[in-house]
């Protein structure tokens, strides 16, 4: 007797992310705040993000526009692991609309992860720190540091390479959502104001529920050249939501899971 065909079932719902407490809020350095309630004449830019471009993302570059717009992200940079074609078609994607996006990269250099943002060429991957940088230059790409003081963070910049590089830094992100703990970020802060550099916020989000977890909050203006984002992250204030990295990997293969099985 033919045995009936079994429905795929999908990966087992994992569990909601748990909100950071008071002493790791404390930690972090960044300021928490309701998520899509922006005071009036205020944005917010979110400047580490991953979309399906991403061998290790499977978000859909059509969910940015109305997630972002549902969490109040103005501005989006994407920065795809090696790639910008996502960034690319998610900026053409919302031309004229109320989404500014910015075309970035998170570049596997040979010393470890820098992005570039404002490209318009891919970066290669294996390059050195300093040609890695140089070529963000070329393109009149700014230089930001992700997540460079986790030393649990796989990929993280080496602290040498950092010493080298150190002057050609434009940005320091010093609050990462999915860092392996709060205090990382506010050791990128303190790196940062002691060169007088401006900080950045990313949820370096690999789950679309992920986006718009980190952002900077800052008087409204258009965002069109990398000097118009200097100025706006120079007048602004660091905000999000830490998620532990281990829930955050497993909600990310989950989602990576459920996505596949959707044909998605």
């Amino acid at each position: 007797m033919d045995q009936p065909e079994k429905t795929p079932q999908p990966p087992v719902e994992p569990p909601e992310p748990t909100k950071p407490t008071a002493e790791e809020v404390a930690a972090s350095g960044a300021t928490p705040a309701p998520a899509g309630v922006v005071p009036k004449g205020m944005m917010r830019i979110d400047l580490h993000c991953h979309s399906e471009a991403s061998a290790d993302c499977r978000t859909p570059l059509a969910a940015f526009p109305g997630r972002c717009k549902a969490r109040g992200i103005t501005v989006q940079a994407i920065t795809d692991h090696n790639e910008i074609w996502g960034a690319q078609q998610l900026q053409e994607m919302t031309l004229g609309s109320e989404l500014t996006v910015i075309v970035g990269e998170e570049v596997s250099s040979r010393d470890g992860e820098i992005i570039g943002l404002f490209l318009r060429e891919k970066i290669p991957a294996g390059l050195s720190a300093e040609e890695t940088v140089e070529r963000i230059k070329a393109q009149g790409g700014l230089v930001l540091l992700p997540h460079g003081f986790d030393p649990l963070k796989r990929y993280r910049l080496t602290r040498l390479a950092l010493e080298r590089i150190a002057g050609q830094i434009d940005i320091v992100e010093s609050f990462n959502a999915r860092i392996s703990r709060p205090t990382w970020n506010r050791t990128a802060a303190q790196w940062a104001d002691e060169r007088g550099l401006p900080k950045s916020a990313g949820t370096d989000a690999h789950t679309l529920a992920h986006v718009g977890e980190a952002w900077v909050q800052t008087p409204e203006r258009p965002i069109r050249t990398p000097e118009d984002l200097l100025a706006a992250l120079g007048e602004g204030t660091v905000m999000g939501e830490w998620t532990h990295p281990a829930l955050a990997f497993v909600q990310k293969l989950w989602d990576m899971g459920r996505r596949r099985l959707m044909g998605a």
